[in-house]
């Protein structure tokens, strides 16, 4: 990262000031201490993060050490990944089963998210929903803020799907998921599809398929629904992928934390602005 004056870095020896957020008198907590707080480096090597002009507060790059700021309103980022502050805040990773309704209690008895969010003493909620016939990869939090982010299709978060259909995917059928289909209530387009496996059976000849699908919608059921539209209904679908977040090997109905690098992911995504593209989408439902 580089000093540049026309974005309001601070130069030379100077203190950014950021309107008075950043201040080198005694109000606020070293930047050092904050940064070894949240877990970044040591105190040293945050000084050293700090000197080289690696940190930025409220979008300025600060570069002396006797700066102080406030973690309950200060933005901080360190080569450009948001740093989190407030230890209040949890993000959890959950590869929901099947037969699981996305609802912290559910008026109809049925399985709910509770059991998966017991172990955690905060009161956390999913963001956004996976239907009950589909498993993958959902968020539980306290953040509302960076909830109503990745939730709301305004913000142009992805989303990756593994779809198993029913039939051969040729390659016109994945061409007209990424040109858009046409549903009942408006057109929808993939953001991208791929064939990833085709298979014919002996006994029917029908056989099935393995599609990726990654969309920014938030309208429900929308990959099964788009599937049955080309004429594929889907037969199992897990999500793999929300945003910069990957499943990777985490074991179907297993909770956990998410890492400072997967927490900074997040926190980066969560300050930038809507994409503003005029996405239709209802944000209390996930994309499926």
């Amino acid at each position: 990262m580089t000093d540049d004056a026309s974005t309001g870095s601070a130069t030379g020896g100077g203190s950014a000031t950021g309107g008075g957020s950043v201040t080198g008198g005694p109000e606020g907590v070293r930047l050092q201490k904050v940064l070894a707080n949240a877990g970044v480096a040591s105190r040293r090597v945050s000084e050293d993060l700090i000197v080289q002009g690696r940190v930025r507060v409220n979008g300025i790059v600060v570069t002396e050490l006797g700066n102080r700021i406030d973690p309950e309103t200060d933005i901080v980022d360190v080569d450009g990944t948001a740093i989190q502050l407030d230890t209040s805040k949890r993000y959890v990773m959950l590869n929901k089963p099947t037969g699981v309704v996305s609802s912290m209690k559910d008026d109809r008895g049925r399985r709910d998210l509770r059991d998966f969010a017991k172990d955690w003493d905060e009161r956390l909620y999913n963001v956004g929903r996976l239907d009950a016939d589909t498993s993958g990869l959902l968020i539980l939090t306290n953040d509302g803020e960076l909830a109503h982010v990745l939730a709301h299709p305004s913000f142009g978060v992805t989303k990756v799907y593994i779809a198993k259909v029913e039939g051969r995917v040729t390659a016109q059928t994945i061409a007209r998921l990424t040109r858009g289909v046409e549903l009942e209530d408006g057109p929808i387009a993939a953001d991208k599809a791929r064939l990833l496996d085709a298979s014919t059976s002996s006994a029917t000849g029908g056989g099935t398929s393995l599609v990726e699908v990654t969309l920014h919608s938030g309208r429900n059921r929308i990959v099964r629904r788009m599937m049955a539209e080309v004429g594929h209904p889907v037969i199992e679908l897990v999500r793999r992928q929300f945003g910069p977040l990957h499943l990777g090997t985490l074991p179907v109905g297993k909770a956990r934390e998410l890492t400072k690098v997967e927490r900074g992911a997040l926190l980066t995504l969560s300050r930038h602005e809507p994409a503003g593209d005029g996405t239709q989408g209802d944000s209390r439902q996930e994309a499926e």
